[in-house]
Parts: structure tokens; sequence; C-alpha cells
């Protein structure tokens, strides 16, 4: 008999981190203040963070490309205990959405084992392809569309009629906008939040077949490590926003026309993830405040049981907030 102990589970740890960005940027929706919240969730996640036994470097940091506040790339988190891994952090994957008081804003957070997450330097966009298990190792993002597109549909029993490409909505995905319809697949346009989206391939319930399209390079390691623990696949390229930055990229020796497998991007199987509402989506429930608190629904991840729990938990802020050095 094959068997083992049950070891440490960091993603139920994880989501104590997301549900206090969740919980302290959600205040804030609707307000138009996009920065005030993104450093309410930065310092909810960081003091959480730094609770956790564990020696994180932060590999994959948010706010660079605005300047917003950020758990920047290279700082190190947690008590400083083993283990030592790598960590990717979106406070708020969506902080238009939250601001504007919109759909799927969440807080999401991944780690892997130190040295396994791919660093995408200077490179804030890839494009990426995703899909469910059923269409893992179908796809090629060098691909035509058509060609890719149809092996996603076998994989599902579909016609091409009844496949749904989820895409952010952007000027940059006109043309490819135009040519999926002229395939006949259906489209599910989203303003922001492709972490959820690529995630959503992965959950039957979601009706999502595929996500396509230009998206933050952050984003993609974060869905890369879910995906990765759900059975999916995930594809990249990076997306070269100008000279400077492709000069950068070959100084720092990245190959530009590589595809970026899901392997390159975390090359673990011991992943964890976790991610909490911030408002409504359609995957995740948004934070609900009630007379003395607020509840919340999240979703955790483990790689290497392939275990996915959703977690709907209720906040006591009478009991949290004389010992929480933030206030909720």
């Amino acid at each position: 008999m094959n068997s083992q102990k049950p070891t440490r589970n960091l993603a139920l740890e994880l989501v104590r981190v997301t549900e206090a960005a969740a919980l302290s940027a959600g205040r804030l929706m609707g307000r138009g203040e996009k920065e005030v919240a993104d450093k309410a969730a930065v310092d909810a996640m960081r003091l959480v963070l730094n609770s956790i036994n564990m020696d994180a470097l932060i590999v994959i940091g948010e706010g660079e490309k605005d300047e917003a506040p950020m758990l920047f790339n290279g700082e190190k988190v947690g008590t400083g205990k083993p283990p030592l891994v790598d960590l990717a952090v979106d406070p708020i994957d969506g902080t238009r959405p939250l601001a504007n008081g919109f759909l799927n804003s969440i807080a999401t957070v991944a780690i892997a084992p130190r040295g396994t997450m791919f660093d995408p330097g200077p490179f804030v966009y890839m494009d990426k392809i995703a899909v469910g298990p059923k269409a893992k190792g179908l796809i090629n993002i060098e691909a035509p569309l058509q060609e890719n597109l149809e092996k996603i549909a076998l994989s599902e029993n579909k016609s091409l009629n009844d496949l749904t490409v989820i895409i952010l909505q952007r000027p940059r995905h006109d043309e490819l906008i135009r040519e999926v319809r002229e395939i006949g697949a259906r489209i599910r346009l989203i303003p922001d939040g492709d972490v959820a989206g690529a995630l959503m391939t992965c959950l039957p319930e979601s009706g999502i077949d595929a996500l396509l399209g230009i998206g933050g390079t952050p984003e993609g390691i974060l869905a890369a490590c879910a995906i990765r623990a759900m059975g999916g696949e995930l594809q990249g390229k990076l997306f070269i926003r100008n000279e400077e930055e492709k000069k950068l990229g070959l100084k720092m020796g990245y190959s530009l026309d590589k595809v970026i497998t899901m392997d390159d991007m975390v090359s673990s199987n011991d992943v964890f993830f976790a991610a909490t509402g911030i408002t409504d989506g359609e995957l995740l429930g948004g934070v609900r405040y009630t007379g003395h608190g607020a509840e919340t629904e999240s979703l955790v991840i483990r790689g290497r049981t392939g275990t996915v729990r959703w977690i709907n938990a209720k906040h006591n802020f009478d009991k949290l907030n004389p010992i929480s050095e933030i206030e909720y």
C-alpha cells in the first residue's frame, strides 16, 4: 500500500490573505478610488502574508505598470521559516471594476516551491490561450485560430457554433473578435479580470470553453498555477509593447518568440492558489456586508491533490477589529 501522511495545505492559510484583501478593499466599491482601494488590499494582504510560516519571495508582484501601491517583485514576506516558496500576488484583479462598482473583481495569490515560477521581467503583457482538462495537449498558440477552436470543440463534443470563448474587451482585440465571429464561435466579452476568465475554462458549469487574447503577465502566471492544479492548460507568448521593452528583454536574455508553456510558467505540481471575490462575478460572489461583519466567497486550490474548495466565510468585525492592525 502506497500511503503517506497528509502534508501542510498552504492554500488554506492563503485564503486568509485573499479574504483580508477583499474585506479591506470591498468597502471602496464604486467610489472611483482605484489607488486607495489597491492600497487597502495591499496593506491587508501584506499583514496576513507576514503571519504565515513560510519564506516567500515575490516573483510576480502587481502595481509596477501603473505605479500603484504594490507588493513589489523581490520583496520577502512570511515569517522566514521553511518552506521556501515563490509567490505571485494580485491584491485586486480588476481595480477598474471595483472602483466603478462593476462585476468580476477578485483578490488572488499563488505559491510554488522556490525557483519554479516564471519571472516575466520587464514584460507587462502576454498573448494567452487557456482551456480546460478535455482540451489539454490539443492547443498550440502558434496554430491558426480556426484549428485551435476546432480541436477544442472536438474535445468538448460540440459544434463550433456552440463553443464559448472569453475575451477581454480591448481595441487590440478587434481583429481577434472579428475572426472568432467569422469562424462561428460564441463570444463572452469581459471588461477586466482575465484570471477569473482563465479559471472558468476549467469549471464546466461556467460554460466557458477557452480564453483568448492579450492580458497581463502577472495574471497569466497566477492563472497558470490554478489551471495546472485543475488539469487544464495555458500557453502564452510575450507581447512586446515597444522597442525599449524589446531591447531590455533581449539584454536580459529573454527569447521573445518562444511559446511559454504551463511548465515554464510554474514547473511544479506542488502549487497552491486562493482567490476571494470582492465584487460579484461569474466565478465568485463579492463581499456582502452585514450588521456586524461581512460574508465572503473564496476558491482554494491545491495542486498536489487537485482538490478544489469553495469556502463561504462569515466575518465578525466586533471580534476582528480589536485584534487586527488594520480596520475592517
